[in-house]
């Protein structure tokens, strides 16, 4: 049996009518960048999610650079975030000038903890990014009181969690800017790079819209230093077509993922994911723990399984922040994690049959 990691093929083939019929009503109109399909899917957007504004840009890297740019991040600055997750969340830090400081993540969810935020705050810290990682955002209510107590702003990197819930609250509705990603492999995805920023704050939300075309007032006058951080016609047209079903998707990945846990529960090698009773995960991974990581992958690619691993290194490890000064043992949790972390393949289209087949080869 020949497992496929995130069936993008079949998701194309379900809603494939629409999306090319889509597709075809942009090329028709050639109006490639900012058509009406972008008024759309940001409308659609914000019914989803319950924001007041949705903005879509042009990838998930770029939603975090338009929220720092948007909050007036300056360099010298620092921001508080975790070294467990996808780069992008600490490169942008850095990009804006600012210093990445990282705290350590809950072993649990894997998400930062906040217990341990308030040591690392200083006069010069102005934000938290708090990662929704594998699906599942962080404990908002916690990070949100020490926000509040230190005049911090939160931008939530929800880039792997759209549509998970925080007491009842979508994700993208959380933070004083929440991102996400519409990579291809994402829960949502476009069929190449996109992202979207959501806030509550219309003045928030008529800035990132500046910033996204160059810091534009009117056309050939700016406001701001921007960015080209559009997201194209067409990709909004894919995007707008998939979130008609995405709640149906989700559904599906949750009891992926709860067939996965029950199948794998008596394993006694494995650590099973774990989800907050007050939150819902959109589980753009299933990633579990296991000490001959190295050893499990290669049987599992001999039986056609693929896996992976987010991530095998920690940020405060990377050749590129070593300038931060951290060294290994600063945050133990996030090494143990990088260390033993597998991803299996997860999608909402597994069968059971491949469920059993790959669990059965673990």
């Amino acid at each position: 049996m020949q497992i496929d990691f995130a069936n993008l093929k079949y998701q194309y083939k379900l809603y494939k009518s629409e999306i090319d019929t889509a597709i075809h009503n942009v090329l028709d109109k050639s109006n490639y960048i900012m058509g009406e399909e972008v008024t759309r899917l940001e409308k659609n957007l914000e019914e989803f999610t319950g924001s007041k504004h949705a903005i879509t840009c042009s990838s998930g890297t770029d939603a975090l650079l338009l929220a720092m740019m948007a909050l007036d991040i300056k360099p010298g600055d620092e921001i508080i975030t975790t070294p467990f997750t996808f780069i992008a969340t600490a490169e942008t830090i850095a990009l804006m000038g600012a210093i990445p400081v990282f705290v350590d993540i809950d072993e649990k969810t894997y998400n930062i903890n906040p217990e341990l935020i308030e040591e690392k705050i200083t006069s010069k810290t102005k934000a938290i990014i708090p990662v929704s990682l594998y699906g599942q955002p962080s404990d908002m209510n916690a990070i949100k009181t020490i926000a509040t107590k230190y005049n911090l702003k939160v931008i939530i990197d929800g880039a792997q969690s759209f549509g998970s819930t925080y007491n009842g609250i979508k994700d993208s509705a959380l933070g004083d800017i929440s991102t996400t990603s519409f990579f291809p492999a994402k829960p949502l995805g476009c069929f190449g790079d996109g992202g979207a920023v959501f806030t509550n704050n219309e003045e928030l939300a008529l800035k990132m819209k500046s910033l996204r075309v160059h810091g534009q007032s009117k056309r050939y006058h700016h406001k701001y230093i921007g960015m080209g951080g559009r997201m194209d016609t067409i990709q909004c047209a894919i995007v707008d077509v998939k979130l008609k079903y995405y709640a149906k998707d989700l559904k599906l990945r949750q009891e992926v993922a709860s067939k996965y846990t029950n199948a794998l529960k008596n394993k006694l090698n494995i650590v099973l994911p774990y989800v907050n009773p007050n939150t819902t995960s959109a589980f753009a991974q299933y990633s579990v723990r296991v000490k001959n990581r190295d050893e499990i992958q290669a049987k599992l690619k001999e039986h056609g399984i693929p896996t992976a691993v987010h991530y095998p290194m920690p940020l405060h490890l990377q050749e590129c922040f070593e300038y931060l000064g951290y060294k290994k043992g600063d945050f133990p949790i996030s090494e143990v994690v990088s260390d033993e972390i597998m991803s299996l393949p997860m999608n909402p289209y597994i069968k059971d049959e491949e469920i059993k087949y790959i669990v059965e080869r673990l």
